[in-house]
Parts: structure tokens; sequence; C-alpha cells
């Protein structure tokens, strides 16, 4: 039986994603993957750009809220969150839950400077989501 995984960020609308999107492509054979935000808001246009780019395509994925998982008494045994450490204590606590991760990583909507400079910040996050991902399943 596959375990559960679920990515948190504030607004499920880049880090959660793209975290989601890369488990799903290396070790959807053994987790079952899903993402939200503690306040869902839309997806981010350089994130889908950038996954795009690897071959990814997330544009059609919808934001969720991580209480609304949670009152559908969906069961995780790792959530990780991708947001700051501030944002992560707010996420609820799944009862089957063995473990709580917490990842920090920079928020591409709070990037600034041209559409270039934000998706090349974008690509820098994804890429650095994209290896701890590889470290924590080398460590399974």
């Amino acid at each position: 039986m596959k375990e559960k995984v679920l990515f948190v960020c504030i607004h499920n609308s880049a880090r959660s994603q793209i975290a989601e999107a890369f488990l799903k492509q290396l070790a959807g054979d053994r987790f079952e993957v899903e993402s939200a935000g503690l306040e869902p808001g839309k997806l981010n246009p350089f994130v889908i750009q950038a996954m795009k780019e690897i071959g990814i395509d997330i544009s059609h994925n919808k934001t969720k809220s991580v209480f609304d998982l949670f009152k559908q008494g969906k069961k995780f045994q790792y959530v990780i969150a991708v947001c700051d450490a501030e944002a992560a204590e707010k996420c609820p606590i799944f009862p089957t839950m063995k473990e709580k991760l917490h990842w920090s990583f920079p928020d591409p909507s709070s990037f600034q400077g041209t559409d270039e400079e934000k998706l090349a910040f974008t690509r820098t996050v994804r890429d650095e989501i994209k290896h701890a991902i590889d470290a924590w399943l080398k460590g399974m």
C-alpha cells in the first residue's frame, strides 16, 4: 500500500505544487501525493512555465485548502511544509501522520523584478525543491 504525502504551503500556488509534481514523477509508484495551502490562491504562471520547461505540465492543477482535506478526513503519513516556519506552524495535525517535515523555500510570488528575473528565481526554487525530494527519497 502506498504511503500518502501532503505538501503544504501558504497559497498552494507554487512551492507545494512543484513538490507534488516532482514526487509524483520520481516516486509515484511508492507514494500517493497531494498538495494544499493554508489560504489557497491561483497557480503562479511562472511556476507553470518553469515546470513546463522540464516537461511537467501542472497548468490544469487546482489549488486546495489544507483545512478542507483535514475536514474530509484525509489521512497522510507525511506532511511536508515547504513554506516559512511561521506558516508551517499553522498546519493542522493529521491523525495518521508519522512525520511532519519542514523544508523552507522562498516564495516565487514574492519575487521582484522583470518577468525574466522572476522566471529565473522560480527556476532556482524549482531546482532546490527537486534536490530536497531527491535527498529525502534517498534517505527513505
